[in-house]
């Protein structure tokens, strides 16, 4: 589940990490009305979406000019962010952060992530903030400092204060950074993080570290023992067709192809994307009916993959084991009953009861193309699909 940047700093300001006055507003009467409460003379309005690349997409901006504000938000608010983060319809704009601005003596870049080859914890620093660490990464490798936090040992103090020196920080600036790293670490223990970025994270003209952007991942599979968290959730961020699927116990993640896929088993859904790729195909989603798939799940699914309208195809691949062939195939026939399908559908089963499941679908008397095995059927939908 991912933050807003104003929800991240909410979490930053009460674990302690310094961040810069500012709040957030629905309206660009609100937002200037934020900007004359926290006063200065420099103000910086921010577009909250869930997507990376905000400052080179329009989505933030800085104004000396208190009116601006209002002018500004005006702008942004109820229209669409397309960044390199998003698809080419991009994201809501439904409020904005409005922030004091600061001077900036340095940039740098701070995260803290689960590293799963590692199997621990991992900061990631760099002293080129602000800009994206994969190109930092790519361009200028040596200037990515890692620290692997040992599970066992935990967190270490020494450490960190290497990755302080190697950043080039010293004296109050040291302990600053020790403070914040050792804040975040406890944050995202406390929250079940996946991934907790500042970038960037600035030395002002105090010569005092901020956080000057925020970024924060939750642990989907924890929010059972995160509901305080889970108020911070805003489906107007998320694909509308992945908040339909989860409501219903489906795991469908939308992707860019025209060949929808109906699976049981995360696995089983990864191999019969690969298999459309290899013949030529492009998979539309990812859908995975789950082990406890029912009829009426199984339409929902129908349902969800019909509402792409680059959906020309559909393979459904199914291996009855725990969820029975027949289970899958009363759920297809109700689906066809209900909506007109005139896409090629092409079906293969194994596994429990498959017998009467290809016998309900020959009986339901729908274009419905089987295959005898995943080869088969891959290489079906690629041809249907294209000679369409």
């Amino acid at each position: 589940m991912n933050l807003h940047e104003f929800q991240s700093k909410e979490l930053f300001l009460n674990a302690g990490i310094p961040i810069l006055k500012g709040a957030v507003a629905a309206s660009a009467v609100k937002a200037k009305s934020i900007a004359e409460q926290l006063g200065g003379d420099t103000w910086v309005i921010k577009a909250q979406v869930h997507a990376g690349g905000r400052g080179k997409a329009g989505g933030v901006k800085i104004t000396n000019n208190i009116d601006e504000v209002e002018s500004i938000a005006s702008s942004m608010l109820g229209s669409r962010l397309i960044t390199k983060q998003t698809d080419q319809n991009g994201l809501p704009i439904d409020c904005v952060y409005v922030e004091c601005g600061t001077e900036i003596r340095s940039e740098f870049y701070l995260s803290l992530l689960i590293d799963r080859a590692k199997e621990s914890w991992t900061f990631i620093a760099s002293s080129e903030g602000g800009m994206d660490i994969e190109v930092v990464a790519d361009e200028t490798p040596n200037k990515i400092l890692k620290y692997t936090v040992n599970p066992i040992d935990g967190l270490s103090e020494a450490e960190l204060s290497h990755m302080a020196t190697e950043l080039g920080f010293m004296n109050e600036t040291t302990i600053e950074f020790i403070d914040i790293t050792t804040k975040l670490f406890l944050l995202a223990k406390k929250t079940d993080a996946n991934l907790i970025e500042i970038n960037p994270l600035i030395i002002d003209t105090t010569n005092h570290l901020i956080a000057l952007d925020s970024k924060i991942t939750i642990d989907s599979n924890a929010l059972f023992r995160q509901e305080v968290l889970t108020h911070y959730k805003d489906p107007n961020q998320e694909n509308a067709l992945e908040v339909k699927a989860t409501n219903n116990d489906l795991s469908y993640v939308s992707l860019d192809g025209d060949i929808a896929c109906m699976v049981n088993g995360a696995g089983l859904a990864m191999a019969t994307m690969d298999l459309i790729k290899l013949h030529g195909g492009e998979p539309a989603n990812f859908l995975d009916v789950g082990g406890g798939a029912t009829t009426e799940r199984v339409k929902v699914a129908f349902e969800i993959i019909m509402e792409n309208p680059n959906v020309k195809g559909i393979l459904i691949n199914i291996f009855g084991g725990i969820v029975r062939c027949d289970v899958i195939a009363s759920g297809i026939t109700e689906a066809l009953k209900e909506s007109k399908i005139d896409i090629p559908i092409v079906v293969r089963l194994e596994g429990t009861n498959v017998d009467l499941a290809k016998d309900m679908l020959a009986e339901a008397g729908a274009q419905i193309i089987p295959a005898d095995d995943l080869t088969d059927a891959a290489i079906k939908i690629v041809t249907s699909v294209k000679g369409s």
